[in-house]
C-alpha cells in the first residue's frame, strides 16, 4: 500500500508559522530601530496626555500661542520631575561623600566576616579590577548621555509636528469612504487616548501618595534624608515594579550604613515593601478600576520585555503599550478573548 500525502499539510504549517515569523521581524525591527521608533512611541504618548490641555487653550488664544503654551507645561512637568530626583539624588551624593568613614568600617567588619566563613573579598576586587573598567565605564556614561539628548530632541521635534497634525489627521479620517473604518479609527483613538490620560491621572496620584507615605515612614524610622527619599519613590514610581523596587532597595542600603545594623536594615525594606505593594497592588487597581485593569504577571512581562528593547523609556512605557493593545483586542470579537485572559482580577 502506499502512503498517501496530505498536500494540505505544508500549507497549514505555513500559515500557523507565519504570524510568529512576521511577530519576530516586527520586534527584531523595533529592537534595532529603537533610537527613532522609541522616541516616537513616546511623543504619540504625550500628545494623547497633553491634546485635551492645548484643545482648550485654542479656544481662547491662536493655535500657535495654545501650542507653545501646551509645550511650555509639558517641558516644565517633565523637567520638574527630573530636577526633582537629580536634586535628591545630590543630597544623597553630597551624604556619602560626608560620611565615607562609615563606609570603611561596614567594609571592614564584612571583610572580617568573610573571611572567617573562608572568603577573601581583597582577592576578588584585586583579581576583578583593571584600568579598563573605569575607561570602558566612562565611556558607557557617555554614550547613556549621547542617547538621552538624542531621545529627547526625537521625542521633541515628533511632539511639535504631532500636535500640529492632530486636527488634521481626525479630518482625514472623517473623510474616509467606508464608514466602518470610519467609525473604528475614530473608537480606537478616543478609547485608546481616553485610556492613556486615565492610567496616568491614576499613576500620578499613587505616584504623590507613594512619596508621601515614604516620607513619613523616613521621618518615624530617623532615616535621614526623608525628602530626598519620599520625592525618589515619587519620581521613580512612574517606572511599574523597576521603579518602587529600586526606591526600597536604596534607602535600605543607606539604612543599613547609618544604623550598622542588618535587622534594621530587613525591617526597613520590608515596611517600604510593604508601602509599595499596598498602593500599588490594592489602591491602584481599586482607583484604576475595571478599564485599566490588567494581570500583574502581565504588567511585569511588558515592563521587563519593552524595557529590553527600548530601555529605561521601554520600562516606562511598557504598561501604556499593553494599554493600548488590549484596547484594539476588545474591539473585535475574534481578539477579545486575549484581553479577557489578560485582564487583571475585578475589583468589585
Amino acid at each position: 500500500m502506499g502512503l498517501k500525502v496530505d498536500r494540505k499539510m505544508p500549507d497549514a504549517v505555513v500559515k500557523g508559522f507565519l504570524p510568529f515569523g512576521m511577530s519576530v521581524l516586527i520586534l527584531a525591527g523595533l529592537y534595532y530601530a529603537s533610537a527613532i521608533i522609541a522616541p516616537v512611541t513616546f511623543a504619540v504618548f504625550i500628545i494623547t496626555i497633553v491634546w485635551p490641555l492645548q484643545s482648550v487653550l485654542e479656544r481662547t488664544i491662536p493655535s500657535p500661542l495654545a501650542l507653545v503654551v501646551t509645550l511650555l507645561i509639558t517641558l516644565a512637568t517633565i523637567g520638574g520631575l527630573v530636577l526633582l530626583f537629580l536634586w535628591a539624588f545630590g543630597l544623597i551624593v553630597e551624604w556619602l561623600v560626608a560620611n565615607a568613614d562609615r563606609f570603611q568600617v561596614l567594609y571592614a567588619q564584612a571583610t572580617e566576616w568573610l573571611y572567617v566563613h573562608g572568603v577573601s573579598i581583597e582577592a576578588l576586587v584585586a583579581d576583578s579590577y583593571s584600568p579598563s573598567l573605569l575607561s570602558g565605564a566612562a565611556r558607557r556614561v557617555g554614550g547613556s548621555g549621547y542617547r538621552l539628548v538624542s531621545f529627547i530632541i526625537i521625542a521633541f521635534a515628533f511632539t511639535v509636528l504631532g500636535l500640529l497634525e492632530v486636527d488634521a489627521l481626525r479630518g482625514k479620517i472623517e473623510q474616509l469612504r467606508n464608514p466602518k473604518i470610519r467609525e473604528t479609527f475614530l473608537l480606537v483613538g478616543k478609547d485608546i487616548a481616553a485610556k492613556m490620560r486615565r492610567y496616568m491621572l491614576v499613576r500620578s496620584i499613587m505616584s504623590v501618595l507613594t512619596g508621601l507615605v515614604v516620607w513619613c515612614f523616613a521621618l518615624t524610622a530617623g532615616i535621614e534624608l526623608a525628602t530626598a527619599w519620599g520625592i525618589i519613590a515619587f519620581v521613580l514610581n512612574y517606572i511599574p515594579f523597576i521603579g518602587p523596587l529600586v526606591a526600597t532597595v536604596f534607602p535600605t542600603l543607606f539604612a543599613l550604613v547609618k544604623f550598622g545594623s542588618l535587622k534594621l536594615a530587613i525591617g526597613v525594606f520590608a515596611c517600604l515593601n510593604f508601602i509599595q505593594f499596598f498602593i500599588g497592588s490594592y489602591l491602584e487597581p481599586r482607583i484604576a478600576g475595571a478599564a485599566l485593569s490588567i494581570s500583574p504577571f502581565v504588567v511585569l512581562l511588558a515592563v521587563f520585555f519593552w524595557s529590553f528593547l527600548w530601555g529605561i523609556s521601554g520600562a516606562f512605557m511598557g504598561v501604556p503599550i499593553m494599554i493600548a493593545v488590549l484596547a484594539l483586542c476588545q474591539l473585535h470579537d475574534s481578539t477579545q478573548w486575549i484581553a479577557t485572559l489578560l485582564a487583571g482580577k475585578s475589583t468589585k
